[in-house]
């Protein structure tokens, strides 16, 4: 079936695809607004009811560690709700301790996340357990051109021991790189010597394995493996995820498909670390319809665990991160990993059929990574795009005041977005200065979805869809 075909697919063919009657659909959407991570069969678990000694273990190759196939991602660590919103580290140390108690023991973390915060808190909680007991891996987050010198790189580099109080650094990587595209590569890394500093802190022995992190330019990403022999990565990390697979560029024509990033390190052997396995949370807040087919199939396993169980599939991964801001996403996560359950070759097909039907509901490809932010004009970006998001998968989204749900999704639209985002943070206070557009790695074209979501907005309060 063509592109085309599938985005003028009727409503009623839709469902009937999907053969998900409202019995099963009433049974799917009970519960499934729960925190992050959609509907969940473990929020009522706790952690002595998930084994701590049947984590999914996979094996460096350099090394012959063995990594969890789980690893944490310290992106979204929970904060506190005062003013300036500090990390609530007494959490963060409760749910690492968690973590490491089922067997996680890879924790990824950059001098970016959390406004510059989760490399010291990530540190802090580390530090009480025995430093044999797990892996960091942090990343030179130099994006900004006035971080480009070696100088200031290198700065920030040795500010990551200093933040996370360690000695050496088990897996370091460039971060985002495809960003800006060849060009930003050898600002970033090549023309000031970074990268071959790097190298030799890998023979040093301070950066035991040597990574990227890839976003964006795919020159970038096949130029960094066509030089392999020179720079011998240990590792590579990549966005991978059942809608990303064969989608991405669908729906970005600037990403690149997930099959062929990891076709292409397979080829050359060298582990993937997996993020965005939920798509910034996108795959288990999904369309409606499509919970009740998933839970049609599995009704005990949440819609996140799809997800996280098809990245692990895959033989090449060394680890799938999660940023698990909840202890019902980790306690989720680990029921999913202690042991992993497989997909079959049958499961990987069903997964493949479903991110068909999921394009039939397209969503801005927001990850609510929050590099766009700040927004020099108080703009909550994030929140603006995930609102539009959460009602195009709960159905929210009239297509016209003849819709037979016109008033009922009308009005859920915009009580939502109010609640969701004060007015003063509202997408009709964006000015297209573009600033936001440079740092999305997903490379959104963030004023211009703005627009297009403040026009819907006028419209609904106008009630001339």
């Amino acid at each position: 079936m063509t592109t085309d075909n599938k985005h003028t697919m009727e409503r009623r063919e839709f469902l009937k695809r999907l053969g998900a009657g409202a019995a099963v659909t009433s049974l799917a959407l009970a519960g499934c607004r729960s925190r992050g991570q959609g509907t969940t069969a473990t929020d009522a678990v706790s952690a002595d009811a998930i084994p701590t000694d049947r984590m999914t273990l996979r094996t460096n190759p350099k090394t012959g560690e063995q990594v969890s196939l789980l690893g944490y991602g310290c992106m979204r660590w929970p904060t506190l709700q005062e003013e300036g919103e500090p990390l609530d580290q007494e959490t963060i140390n409760r749910l690492v301790d968690t973590a490491l108690e089922h067997g996680v023991n890879y924790f990824d973390t950059s001098p970016a996340y959390c406004r510059g915060r989760s490399e010291r808190a990530t540190g802090i909680a580390l530090k009480r357990h025995p430093r044999d007991r797990y892996f960091i891996a942090t990343k030179l987050s130099n994006f900004a051109p006035s971080t480009w010198s070696r100088e200031a790189s290198l700065a920030m580099y040795r500010n990551s021991f200093k933040e996370l109080q360690v000695d050496y650094i088990d897996y370091m990587l460039l971060h985002g790189v495809g960003m800006g595209g060849m060009e930003a590569l050898h600002g970033r890394y090549l023309d000031n010597g970074v990268l071959d500093f790097l190298l030799k802190e890998r023979e040093a022995g301070r950066i035991r394995n040597l990574g990227f992190s890839y976003h964006g330019d795919i020159e970038v990403f096949d130029y960094l493996l066509a030089n392999h022999d020179k720079y011998r990565w240990d590792f590579v990390q990549i966005q991978l995820n059942y809608l990303d697979w064969r989608h991405a560029r669908e729906i970005n024509p600037r990403n690149t498909n997930a099959e062929y990033l990891y076709g292409e390190l397979e080829k050359r052997r060298i582990p993937a670390v997996i993020m965005e396995p939920l798509l910034g949370g996108r795959l288990s807040k999904v369309h409606d319809h499509i919970v009740a087919r998933l839970k049609q199939r599995e009704p005990e396993r949440s819609v996140a665990s799809w997800a996280f169980r098809y990245a692990g599939t895959h033989p090449g991964v060394l680890t799938v991160l999660s940023g698990m801001t909840y202890m019902e996403h980790l306690l989720d996560n680990l029921h999913t990993y202690c042991p992993l359950k497989p997909l079959t070759e049958e499961e990987m097909q069903y997964l493949y059929d479903t991110a068909d039907l999921m394009m039939q509901y397209p969503t801005i490809p927001c990850n609510d990574c929050k590099y766009c932010m700040p927004c020099p004009y108080g703009l909550d970006i994030p929140a603006i795009l995930l609102h539009y998001n959460k009602c195009v998968n709960q159905g929210n989204i009239p297509e016209s005041a003849q819709a037979e749900n016109y008033r009922e999704a009308r009005r859920a639209f915009l009580i939502g977005y109010d609640r969701s985002v004060p007015r003063l943070r509202q997408a009709n206070h964006c000015i297209g200065c573009n600033q936001c557009v440079h740092h999305c790695p997903q490379s959104i074209d963030i004023p211009k979805e703005l627009n297009r979501i403040d026009g819907f907005v006028e419209k609904l309060k106008q009630g001339v869809l």
